[in-house]
């Protein structure tokens, strides 16, 4: 796994791991190429103790407009059934391993997220709009199930059946003021730079604190909503044990103590 991507941007500093598609042509459009590096450099950022969250962004007019035109969708024609599995087995690694990775991801979204591009920011844990942003999963426009990638998973979670399927039904675009009222952006801001200066104060406040604890809300939220009440709290309780066994829990309780700033060890 490398930690030296060559199809976008990585940069990691002060705890954040700032990933930047940068195809800007082509409104960031994914490549077979982009998908495989990027599934790869998640997984690779849940080992590396230097990161301790996770910003995606994009560069020029706009976050993700999805898979390319040329580079993959005009190739697809050519697979038989077995090929085109593998494809769609590929995105959708993507997907799992943003939601597998031991560190919060912040999407800072800005212009077009559409297809893939809307469904990864979906995948991510917080979401950050530019006024000007505008989400779409079009899978229906181009003929195909909405149900792609995850989509069906992730989007009754964020903003209820009832808006996921009309997004997934209709693959209507919708701008950044819907989309935060439906829940599925956190915050909304004035343009693209001051998303990404709200998703960066984000995630430097996240990688300033507990990132084993904050691991272990990560992995609740997403393995909870299978649960019936009594599992769900019986977990919670398991994992909040877990949690106070560790340094943090002390280093937290030292420092309220002495009315300092606790400096918390990780997520060994």
């Amino acid at each position: 796994m490398t930690l030296s991507p060559k199809s976008f941007d990585l940069e990691i500093a002060r705890g954040v791991a700032a990933i930047t598609l940068r195809r800007p042509d082509r409104l960031n459009a994914l490549t077979f190429e982009i998908y495989e590096e990027l599934a790869e450099t998640f997984a690779a950022l849940g080992e590396a103790t230097s990161c301790r969250a996770i910003i995606l962004s994009g560069t020029g007019k706009g976050f993700c407009s999805g898979g390319d035109v040329d580079d993959i969708i005009a190739q697809l024609f050519g697979r038989d059934v077995d090929g085109l599995l593998r494809f769609t087995r590929v995105t959708g690694r993507l997907i799992q391993r943003i939601r597998q990775v031991r560190r919060p991801v912040i999407a800072a979204v800005h212009g077009v997220a559409v297809g893939a591009g809307a469904v990864i920011a979906a995948a991510c844990d917080l979401r950050v709009a530019s006024k000007d942003a505008r989400f779409g999963f079009i899978f229906p426009r181009v003929g195909l199930c909405g149900a792609d990638m995850g989509a069906a998973y992730l989007l009754p979670r964020i903003v209820g059946l009832g808006h996921a399927s009309e997004l997934l039904f209709f693959g209507d675009l919708v701008d950044a003021e819907h989309a935060a009222r439906i829940g599925l952006v956190n915050r909304v801001e004035p343009d693209a730079e001051a998303a990404r200066a709200c998703a960066r104060g984000w995630a430097e406040r996240l990688a300033r604190g507990p990132a084993f604890a904050h691991a272990m809300t990560k992995q609740m939220l997403e393995s909870e909503h299978t649960m019936p009440l009594e599992a769900a709290i019986e977990a919670e309780a398991q994992a909040q044990a877990i949690c106070m066994g560790h340094p943090d829990f002390r280093t937290a309780h030292d420092a309220f103590k002495a009315k300092t700033t606790p400096r918390f060890a990780g997520d060994e």
